[in-house]
């Protein structure tokens, strides 16, 4: 009898300003096809916090990541970055049309250092790479962004399907990476709880 397959949860927190794009590169990416209509989002209106689910395969491993879509409003600020604890990563989002947005990732990276743990992963999307003639913020000011911080960067556009399944890919490979010496002895691994439980790779 074959062995059920094992499968890692890990939590993903998507952050950077209002009307970046957070929410469609969420349904692009969990969607089968956004241009369809879907189920109601589990949407907290009052909070504006929305989550999907998507089971992935990475290196022959199923990995289940939960993907935290948080309100980039300030009003919002204190109870968005409460969903930073207990995250494996982020995608940090900007808007390429959007000097403002743009420098608001430093303030997201600061939230991000202080409020979890410093193996977190982190990849930067300059998103809406679709509007090139609207574009403010070159391409190498992005790369440039990400090399300061040491971490992955694309440019994805959620409307044409720009680099959407890589960006996630790349990100849900280090996540596992980093949890390589993990026991995977349940059918499913709450990596959150290894974080609590101090395991080897400490995550």
């Amino acid at each position: 009898m074959a062995q059920p397959e094992k499968v890692l949860q890990a939590k993903i927190v998507m952050a950077g300003d209002s009307y970046v794009g957070k929410s469609s590169i969420l349904r692009r990416y969990t969607e089968p096809c956004p241009t369809k209509p879907s189920p109601p989002p589990s949407y907290i209106t009052t909070v504006g916090i929305d989550f999907e689910v998507k089971t992935i395969s990475v290196n022959d491993t199923a990995m289940k990541l939960q993907i935290w879509d948080t309100a980039g409003q300030e009003r919002f600020h204190t109870f968005t970055t409460s969903f930073f604890r207990g995250a494996h990563g982020f995608v940090l989002v900007y808007d390429i049309t959007s000097t403002e947005s743009f420098q608001g990732i430093s303030h997201w990276m600061k939230d991000i250092n202080e409020k979890t743990d410093e193996n977190v992963e982190v990849i930067l999307l300059g998103n809406k790479c679709d509007k090139e003639t609207e574009r403010v913020i070159p391409k190498n000011r992005g790369k440039k962004l990400a090399w300061e911080y040491g971490i992955p960067f694309f440019e994805t556009s959620a409307k044409d399907n720009i680099n959407i399944e890589d960006a996630f890919l790349v990100l849900a490979k280090e996540i596992l990476n980093k949890n390589s010496c993990a026991s995977l002895d349940l059918d499913v691994v709450d990596l959150y709880e290894k974080t609590r439980k101090r395991s080897c790779c400490k995550l």
